[in-house]
């Protein structure tokens, strides 16, 4: 999903109360984001998120 207020894209990770917790992609401190702050990412930005991932398990 993709926080709107800075366009950050993150991985779900639960829930705390009202909020959706997102993960930075290649890991890091998840952070808090209100439902109606999230959107789904585009094409461009799913495939962008799905080759830093792969790129990180290669340590590129």
């Amino acid at each position: 999903m993709v926080d709107k207020r800075n366009d950050q894209v993150g991985v779900v990770m639960g829930h705390a109360g009202p909020y959706i917790q997102l993960r930075p992609l290649k890991g890091g401190r998840e952070w808090d984001v209100p439902p109606t702050e999230l959107r789904r990412p585009t094409q461009a930005e799913e495939l962008s998120a799905k080759v830093a991932v792969a790129n990180g398990r290669w340590g590129r």
